[in-house]
């Protein structure tokens, strides 16, 4: 009768051995949260508005300062949305790396 006893699992043991495999992967997989998303959408949009503002600043000091063919304002706009596209996109790919950097 002991024989028996020994050779059928502990439902107990085997409950916890389940759990703990259970938090064990929790703890190792990284969760991402939902207002992760609303601070990227910030920091995409904060990285393309401030050159393209700053550039439009900059065009209408260079107008009355240089004036020139061509509208300064429009020319660093452009620029500065450019440039911010560039920026938000690497930033874009150094999360998307350091996201998946830890998966296998």
């Amino acid at each position: 009768m002991m024989n028996q006893a020994k050779k059928e699992p502990d439902k107990a043991a085997e409950a916890m051995r389940r759990s703990a495999q259970r938090i064990k992967h929790a703890r190792s997989t990284k969760h991402l949260s939902p207002l992760r998303g609303f601070g990227s959408f910030g920091i995409i949009g904060w990285s393309v508005a401030v050159p393209t503002v700053g550039g439009a600043f900059l065009g209408v000091w260079l107008d009355k300062v240089a004036p020139q063919s061509f509208s300064w304002p429009m020319a660093l706009i452009l620029g500065g949305l450019v440039m911010g596209i560039i920026i938000a996109w690497g930033w874009i790919n150094k999360e998307d790396h350091d996201q998946y950097k830890d998966q296998p």
